[in-house]
């Protein structure tokens, strides 16, 4: 590896379409991007590990491409978990603080109180997310330590996911020649990646719509409030495409991208696109708006599911500075419009921020997940080292939940 291996971070965002590898570069004046690997995905199905040696050869073929153009070796990734299977929840707790002064020890264990809840054996607790501390009915406390008072309570939100799909992302990692540092709900690296700290503040939903899912954070008071997957992206649009066009999957992917607009009003009449078929057919020229109204009910199903989900979570009236959409599928013209039509709310389309290096490379819906974990990691470089081969996931986990207080704050 390079000389600069202690500050190296790499990202892996094992998704539906496709799996991407970036490598960041912490230095003193922030994170450098310095490389960059995808390769095309065919062992999941809406984010969820269905074919492992798939997997792991489009693994090995992302992380070969990065460290090729970063010129180092990867030993250790953060890993993006998404898929159905995700369940996110709001818990609280309260302790007697010991010395009527709040100490590490305390802020533990009211964190242990609050994640003292009954959890099936099939599933596992992927982060827990310090909302606000309260002291003697004092709320809003960000960092409780050093307090005075007789009485500290915690809300907190708590993400698990199915331990088998957490297994099988592990697995192909490590099959793939890399360790994994830590498992990062999908969403939340997004988040690192797009959202700016005054919109994390007044209220804001992160939709990110990748290829097989689509995932859903609101952070309220600069804290995540609510998390949701929807098992719905952007392969379904193609599908629609490829059924509606008459056309192959591949065809109908490649016409999405390069001529797909979600908001038929946007396109002009007299447009027209060329479109093969299947078995040797001759090609047929249709009307681009004919594709748009394929698109349209489908990325308007999305959005409304979305904003069900929005006004189940109870926080629809806090998110004042509206949406963020991000993920490959967002690429598509008129999302932005149409998600405004919907959530009644501005909505502007998310790239990575806050980051140097190869800008003009990641600057794109298509890589905030990759990039969020990098900053994810970055995050917590200065107190924890990630080339540690022998320890399994979840005893990282565990060590995680203890080490919580200095990733958060």
């Amino acid at each position: 590896m390079s000389n600069v291996r202690d500050n190296l971070i790499v990202g892996l965002d094992i998704g539906t379409t496709k799996i991407c590898a970036i490598v960041g570069n912490l230095t003193p004046n922030g994170l450098d991007i310095v490389g960059i690997g995808t390769s095309p995905s065919k062992g999941l199905r809406k984010g969820v590990v269905i074919n492992i040696e798939s997997t792991v050869e489009a693994i090995r073929t992302a992380l070969q491409e990065a460290e090729l153009m970063a010129g180092c070796e990867i030993k250790s990734v953060f890993v993006g978990i998404a898929g159905g299977h995700i369940k996110g929840f709001n818990s609280q707790g309260v302790i007697a603080i010991k010395n009527r002064e709040v100490t590490r020890d305390d802020v533990r264990r009211v964190i242990d109180a609050a994640k003292a809840i009954a959890i099936p054996m099939d599933r596992e607790v992927i982060h827990i997310l310090p909302q606000e501390f309260i002291i003697d009915d004092q709320d809003g406390i960000k960092e409780p330590l050093g307090m005075s008072g007789v009485r500290l309570e915690s809300k907190v939100h708590i993400v698990t996911g199915a331990v088998a799909s957490a297994q099988n992302i592990v697995k192909s990692c490590n099959r793939a020649g890399v360790d994994v540092a830590d498992i990062v709900l999908e969403q939340l690296a997004s988040a690192e990646a797009v959202l700016t700290a005054d919109e994390k503040d007044l209220g804001v939903v992160l939709i990110d719509i990748g290829g097989g899912t689509t995932d859903i954070a609101i952070y309220v008071d600069g804290a995540i409030k609510h998390t949701a997957v929807l098992s719905l992206g952007g392969n379904h649009l193609t599908n629609d495409v490829a059924v509606g066009l008459r056309t192959p999957v591949g065809e109908a992917e490649k016409i999405k991208q390069k001529y797909g607009c979600c908001l038929t009003s946007m396109v002009s009449r007299e447009e027209t696109i060329e479109v093969p078929s299947v078995g040797g057919r001759e090609p047929r020229i249709l009307s681009r708006q004919l594709l748009s109204e394929i698109l349209e009910p489908r990325v308007e199903e999305i959005f409304t599911l979305v904003n069900r989900e929005i006004v189940r979570s109870g926080y629809e009236d806090l998110i004042a500075s509206g949406g963020v959409i991000t993920g490959g599928t967002t690429i598509l013209s008129g999302m932005p419009e149409l998600a405004e039509q919907v959530f009644n709310l501005p909505v502007r389309r998310g790239v990575p921020i806050d980051i140097g290096g190869l800008t003009d490379v990641v600057s794109s819906p298509i890589h905030a997940t990759g990039v969020g974990l990098v900053k994810y990691g970055s995050r917590n470089q200065q107190s924890r080292n990630f080339m540690i081969g022998q320890e399994n996931m979840f005893d990282k986990v565990a060590r995680r939940m203890k080490d919580w207080f200095g990733e958060f704050f």
